[in-house]
């Protein structure tokens, strides 16, 4: 099943597509085809065949990691003598933008909270965590959205962290990809979860990414298990340019879209301004400060085309 013959220096277990579908064991398919186009991305394909050899093992694979996590809490209750304190398990998922982060957070949280022992699940995006629109205005910041300064870091490590710690009750601000910004008084209620899947760009960067920052704590310090979605970026380009056109035809049209200008654009115009974006931000902040972490995540999915994850590494 595993490759023996993988290199010792590696500190990653690698599977192809077949060997991590075998892994799936017994687990029931608990989603339904309906249920599964709701939870796929704008511009994705997401098949039942996706969800059972890929996302089947690997709910598998973190129900294992996390009974073991309360086994351990246990034994230090028992150490402690303190009755039991509801911790709550952390997952983060990074990646570049168009690769799928939030599909792959989706079906996750709809899995795990199909398990036996019925676990709550939360989901919670890093974008709600960047400065609003009049902030990164005022610091000329606009360019940069998406990129580690462009992040109310303090604010995202002190929700995680309270959360970590059991509170009965955290809020997290709300960001609308619609009108690209914050959503004034609109925060989302976090109470006790069982799993907290926080999925974002930055989830798996840490002092290094933030030299500028006056605090020595990051949101990895946190992470129980981390993943990063990861695709050539050539496949990631292209992503992004096809979302680009299907967003003009949609979103971009409502009047309320921060985008709505470029609803009237012509196919060849939307393709060049799309382009121009991924050089110069997207593509730029991939290189600089996402794919830097890729090495930090506890496991790799990488996708070919179609969105399909072709090889799996896990950290030994």
């Amino acid at each position: 099943m595993i490759n023996r013959d993988q290199s010792l220096t590696t500190p990653y277990l690698q599977f192809n597509r077949k060997q991590w579908a075998a892994l799936r064991d017994t687990v029931p398919l608990t989603l339904t085809q309906a249920e599964i186009i709701k939870l796929k991305g704008i511009n994705e394909d997401l098949s039942l065949d996706e969800v059972a050899e890929i996302y089947l093992p690997l709910s598998r694979l973190i129900n294992f990691y996390i009974s073991s996590n309360l086994r351990r809490q246990a034994v230090l209750e028992q150490f402690l003598g303190t009755n039991g304190q509801h911790i709550p398990y952390v997952i983060g998922i990074a990646g570049s933008v168009a690769v799928g982060k939030s599909t792959t957070a989706r079906v996750l949280q709809a899995l795990l909270s199909r398990w036996p022992e019925h676990r709550s699940v939360e989901l919670v995006t890093t974008d709600g965590f960047l400065y609003p629109n009049r902030v990164l205005k005022e610091r000329e910041l606009m360019k940069k959205k998406g990129f580690p300064q462009s992040y109310d870091m303090r604010s995202l490590v002190n929700f995680v962290s309270e959360v970590k710690s059991g509170a009965s009750e955290v809020t997290a601000p709300v960001y609308s990809h619609l009108i690209y910004d914050i959503v004034p008084e609109n925060n989302k209620v976090i109470s006790q979860p069982d799993i907290l899947i926080l999925e974002g760009l930055n989830v798996l960067q840490s002092g290094l990414d933030y030299q500028h920052a006056s605090h020595h704590v990051f949101v990895s310090d946190f992470v129980d298990f981390s993943i990063y979605v990861d695709a050539p970026e050539d496949l990631l380009k292209s992503w992004y340019i096809n979302r680009f056109l299907r967003f003009r035809q949609g979103a971009f049209s409502n009047p309320d879209s921060y985008f709505h200008n470029y609803a009237q654009l012509t196919e060849e115009e939307a393709v060049q301004i799309a382009t121009q974006l991924w050089v110069e931000i997207n593509g730029l902040n991939l290189k600089e400060n996402i794919l830097p972490t890729r090495e930090r995540a506890s496991l790799i999915l990488t996708k070919s085309e179609n969105h399909a994850v072709e090889s799996i590494r896990l950290r030994k």
